[in-house]
């Protein structure tokens, strides 16, 4: 065994996988995963620990996966994450714990999203739960939003004894794991619907169907309902689109919408009555991994698909792993290109996407070289389907019918460092604070509102 390379991991093959909706990744079984355990160094300042944003004690957990007790690893993974099955698929750990991985200086970096997801799929596969505190302390907690900022918020409170209750305004919970995150990458009824059971088991309810600002207030649900505290996870589900000619043309979705038509309303499988045209060419403009889960849904469902991005592969901000998938599947980048108008037919049907090449120029704001418009390069895609993947904003429903609820000019809650907002006992964290991010940065956003709620209520 060569301590400086990885552990292959099993993955479906490219061309069987971009016509089914299995997961893509198969992951470990436990003699691998003993196999990778054991190339960690086990580091006394453990770098990876800094770099995981909900600070799990890696090197304990791998440990354990290294001595072969997998129970322990996962009651160790816990202390820190409730979601843990949900992370070792799709956290960025090359950005994060694998990205400080000692062992990454000279080789390969340990493999720690793929042992936790490991460790996670062992602990469901044999029922092994977190235990609920055998007594609450009589405070009501009210959490909006079910994905993982308003699960992990709810789940750390539920373990110091608080009532807690989400409200999710969809008919299902999960947030943007059901709603967002493909079949493909994040299996629904094995993996997240498991760990939102778990999160359950800790003593939280889980209420559906309830509009906040529509259903109830949160000046109703602290004055009339009982609730001593409030956390706002309400994610951001708006969806921004280019203003550009041709945009409301049938055809044209956003990325939310077409997600949220094959994730949580099946509308890949024919037995459900969900309407979605996959069109036979598919452009998905942005370059995020929510543009490449929008790419290989559209592959899925039979489409040859260009991914429309008006920088290079270098500033793509999704991660290698995605980008890697979707061209192993087949998927067409058009990189340095910029859509400019959408063509369409008298019937306002989809007939094609006008677009310009760019080049890149100095460094923006955000560190990245500025793309600039080659005159003269106009050219047209040939396509019948555009799906725009250019990010989200939250929605101002909450905001707008909150007292004293203060946001900021991209329509984001403005919460302190501890995810204080300007209301009283009202906390806020992940998307609806920092607009559009990643599964584990909303996560510990989570951790954080739940640990000023409690020194707010005990004080």
């Amino acid at each position: 065994m060569d301590m400086f390379k990885k552990i292959p991991v099993r993955e479906q093959d490219p061309q069987v996988r971009a016509t089914n909706f299995e997961e893509v990744c198969l992951g470990y079984n436990e003699e691998e995963a003993k196999l990778e355990a054991s190339r960690c160094l086990n580091c006394k300042n453990a770098r990876c620990v800094q770099g995981c944003p909900v600070n799990i004690n890696i090197p304990a957990f791998v440990e354990q996966v290294k001595n072969g007790d997998f129970k322990k690893a996962s009651e160790i993974i816990g202390l820190s994450s409730a979601l843990p099955a949900i992370c070792g698929r799709v956290c960025p750990q090359e950005t994060q714990c694998e990205g400080v991985c000692v062992r990454g200086i000279k080789g390969e970096a340990v493999s720690i999203g793929k042992l936790e997801r490991f460790v996670a799929d062992w602990a469901r596969e044999n029922k092994i739960y977190p235990q609920a505190p055998e007594s609450t302390n009589g405070k009501k907690v009210a959490v909006i939003g079910s994905g993982p900022s308003g699960l992990t918020c709810a789940g750390d409170l539920a373990k110091l004894g608080y009532e807690v209750t989400i409200f999710e305004a969809l008919h299902e919970a999960g947030g943007v794991l059901v709603y967002g995150i493909p079949e493909f990458r994040l299996p629904k009824e094995k993996v997240v619907k498991a760990e939102i059971e778990n999160v359950k088991r800790l003593g939280v309810k889980i209420e559906t169907n309830v509009i906040i600002g529509k259903s109830v207030t949160i000046d109703e649900l602290m004055d009339k309902e009982g609730f001593s505290a409030v956390f706002i996870g309400s994610g951001a589900g708006l969806p921004k689109f280019m203003n550009i000619p041709g945009e409301n043309a049938n055809g044209v979705f956003s990325a939310n919408e077409y997600l949220t038509r094959s994730n949580l309303m099946k509308a890949f499988d024919d037995s459900y009555d969900t309407p979605i045209v996959p069109g036979k060419k598919v452009a998905v403009v942005g370059g995020g991994n929510v543009a490449m889960d929008a790419a290989r849904t559209a592959k899925r469902l039979g489409a040859e698909v260009h991914v429309v991005y008006r920088r290079s592969e270098e500033e793509l901000p999704a991660r290698a792993e995605e980008v890697h998938h979707a061209k192993e599947e087949g998927i067409i980048f058009d990189l340095l290109t910029n859509p400019t108008e959408i063509i369409c037919d008298d019937n306002g049907d989809v007939t094609g996407m006008k677009v310009v090449k760019m080049e890149l120029g100095e460094p923006d704001a955000s560190g990245r070289r500025r793309p600039v418009v080659i005159e003269g390069s106009d050219y047209v895609i040939d396509v019948d389907t555009v799906i725009m993947a250019l990010g989200t904003s939250p929605n101002p429903l909450i905001s707008s019918t909150t007292e004293g609820l203060d946001i900021n000019k991209w329509k984001c809650i403005i919460a302190d460092e501890n995810g204080k907002t300007t209301k009283e006992g009202v906390y806020a964290g992940g998307d609806a604070v920092t607009g559009a991010a990643t599964v584990i940065l909303a996560m510990e956003a989570g951790k954080v509102g739940a640990k000023g709620i409690h020194e707010f209520l005990s004080k």
